[in-house]
């Protein structure tokens, strides 16, 4: 397992997907304001780095430990959401209407998915001002898997979607 810091620094991968303007204190204040939720250091770690974006081939699955719809081994993780409203791009703060439009659980963050997979924050163990676990959500399958107990925690434990077996999708 890597350590967060070193994770940090070769986390972003290339491009502007999902990119949006440099991370603001205020930003976050208003995100945790309309959110309803502290988000957790760690992330904001990240995100002051960069917001939102691709996330590095290295750090872009993360193994589990039972099969999901997905794979056998991992599921993906291949872009992280940022906070703000650059057009065209979803992010953070688009959290309450997706959760709304695919049946999910509250309160939770969504992270990084498409619809019918995703990672997200869940703060329904630990309240909106805990430190969140990262769950895995399939919304076609009606199923949750949790990740990591915590942020750091999921950071730490990526790895490449080659070191999981093929690194293929399941049909």
């Amino acid at each position: 397992m890597a350590r967060f810091d070193d994770v940090v620094a070769t986390f972003w991968g290339d491009g502007d997907y999902c990119v949006q303007q440099p991370l603001m204190d205020e930003m976050v204040r208003e995100a945790e304001r309309l959110l309803g939720v502290t988000l957790p250091a760690a992330l904001l770690d990240l995100l002051r780095v960069q917001n939102g974006g691709s996330v590095a081939a290295g750090h872009a699955a993360f193994p589990t430990g039972r099969p999901t719809s997905w794979s056998e081994e991992h599921v993906p993780f291949d872009a992280l959401m940022g906070i703000g409203r650059r057009a065209g791009t979803t992010s953070l703060l688009d959290t309450p209407y997706l959760v709304e439009e695919w049946g999910m659980p509250t309160p939770l963050l969504l992270l990084s998915g498409d619809g019918h997979c995703w990672i997200g924050l869940d703060y329904r163990t630990c309240g909106r001002d805990g430190e969140p676990s990262v769950t895995w959500f399939e919304t076609d399958h009606d199923s949750e898997l949790v990740l990591a107990g915590d942020f750091r925690s999921f950071v730490e434990g990526l790895t490449s979607a080659g070191t999981c077996g093929d690194g293929s999708a399941r049909e």
